[in-house]
């Protein structure tokens, strides 16, 4: 693929959501600036939540100096709701989702517009690769590489290539919001996920490649995971609660692995297996964090260890939690849909994938 003057290439739109980003937004922006792919075919859409610190200032400062660096307000201060706002503003024929706290390599825009033409994908993206700037972030890192994790999920192992679930962070086709609707408005987590099963119900499939290369930091600190995965376990129950269905049973995993225990816990016929139980899933995690821990170093081992349990816990009783909340009070309505665009008012087409 030719990377300058070459206006046959397909108009892309960044859309990035941000809030409260004073630290990290001037770095972001800095590295889409350095992407390969010809900067007269992107269009950078920030949807900013109303921040109240100086990230505000330094985007409107940046703007004035890249004039391709758009701004939107997002009220709403939810992920998806602006991302629908920028999408809603873009003029692309391919829109690709990029997060403020990740690093991106320089050909990552060029590579998920090639995998997106080889393929025939609706949506592609890389694996969910960490960088550490920390020592706990080091440890959660070799933590999140272990199937015990993540439960075996292919998008975050750097060596996978295929048709997945899932991908991180996700570079769509237009015709996918014209199609299966925008993002859901009022997921606060699993958003990425809940619009690609929507992708996969409507025919369309996702790809994960390994040439698509981008790096996120993790949390830094037991109670910030916890949070994050309490999250995220809200929210996986969320999108079972609101298709009836997941595209595979992993994400519910470790709800059972906690309804499990409490049964056991409560069970008087059960109880005699608690202790066994615990003693097994002990052994195994602490066999598991000496084998990737060791990279981190040794000190890093019993982190890792008293990790697996955090994020097991923390997702499973977020999805007891959003099984609750969810069918007792549905908080979703059909999905917006972008407008079809007309043949003569927008940039360049997507080429027909290679067969």
């Amino acid at each position: 693929m030719k990377t300058t003057g070459d206006v046959s290439l397909p108009f892309v739109s960044i859309i990035m959501p941000c809030y409260n980003e004073e630290h990290y937004i001037a770095d972001c922006l800095q590295s889409v600036s350095a992407q390969d792919y010809p900067k007269e075919r992107i269009e950078i859409l920030v949807a900013d939540g109303m921040s109240h610190d100086l990230t505000r200032e330094i985007l409107v400062e940046l703007s004035q100096k890249d004039p391709r660096i758009v701004v939107i307000d997002n009220p709403d201060r939810i992920q998806s709701a602006g991302m629908n706002a920028a999408i809603s503003r873009a003029r692309g024929d391919i829109l690709i989702r990029m997060d403020v706290h990740a690093d991106y390599a320089t050909d990552f825009v060029r590579k998920c517009v090639e995998v997106l033409q080889r393929t025939g994908a609706k949506n592609v993206g890389g694996a969910a690769r960490t960088k550490a700037k920390t020592f706990f972030q080091r440890a959660l890192s070799a933590a999140l590489r272990s199937p015990l994790a993540v439960g075996g999920s292919k998008y975050r192992d750097p060596d996978n290539e295929g048709w997945v679930e899932s991908v991180f962070p996700g570079a769509f086709l237009r015709e996918v919001f014209e199609t299966v609707g925008m993002f859901d408005p009022r997921a606060i987590t699993n958003e990425d996920a809940e619009i690609n099963q929507r992708i996969h119900e409507h025919g369309g499939r996702v790809f994960l490649s390994k040439e698509i290369v981008v790096y996120y930091y993790p949390r830094d600190s037991f109670a910030g995971l916890f949070r994050q995965y309490f999250k995220y376990g809200q929210g996986r129950a969320r999108t079972l609660v609101k298709h009836g269905k997941f595209l595979s049973i992993r994400p519910a995993i470790p709800f059972l692995m906690v309804t499990s225990g409490v049964a056991m816990a409560v069970t008087p016929t059960l109880q005699p297996l608690l202790p066994w139980t615990a003693g097994a899933y002990a052994a195994l995690t602490g066999i598991e964090a000496i084998r990737v821990g060791q990279e981190a170093g040794l000190a890093a081992i019993p982190v890792v260890w008293a990790i697996f349990p955090v994020l097991h816990v923390s997702h499973g009783l977020g999805f007891a939690s959003g099984l609750i909340k969810y069918i007792v009070r549905p908080d979703w309505s059909s999905p917006p849909m972008l407008p079809t665009r007309t043949a003569t008012n927008g940039p360049a087409k997507l080429a027909r994938p290679r067969a």
